[in-house]
């Protein structure tokens, strides 16, 4: 048994989902093992992972739209603003989707169904740098 462990860091443009599948795929080849589990984890209150539909843009809009109806920012619900309208919107929309991903491994590769892609979830509305820990066990 081996074991794999790095750090993908991530500049995001701003709320939304942002697709890693392809750089994680690239760290999964080069870490080389064959079959195993993957495990992504995000190190941050404010954004999220989550394994969602990659052929339809529209996906990704209508996730978004339906947390903002969830969530809204500036909602006079939230007493903790200390960076603004959408700081404890961004926790409560974290809150509610992954911080963590287990994904099995073979081939040398992240076992994803067809139409599916690895997304970081960002929840604040500037970009930020946000880091996702990877860790391969699997052989």
């Amino acid at each position: 048994m081996r074991q794999h462990a790095e750090a993908l860091v991530v500049a995001t443009r701003g709320r939304g989902l942002h697709d890693i599948t392809a750089e994680v795929r690239r760290r999964v080849a080069r870490a080389g093992i064959a079959a195993g589990l993957l495990t992504l984890f995000i190190r941050h209150t404010s954004a999220s992972l989550l394994v969602q539909e990659n052929a339809d843009p529209e996906v990704q809009r209508d996730l978004e739209r339906f947390l903002a109806r969830l969530v809204p920012d500036g909602d006079p619900l939230f007493r903790h603003v200390m960076e603004g309208p959408d700081d404890m919107p961004a926790h409560a929309r974290a809150a509610l989707t992954q911080t963590q991903l287990s994904i099995p491994v073979g081939a040398g590769a992240p076992v994803l169904g067809a139409w599916q892609g690895i997304y970081l979830f960002e929840h604040r509305l500037r970009g930020s740098s946000r880091e996702v820990a990877l860790h391969l066990i699997g052989e």
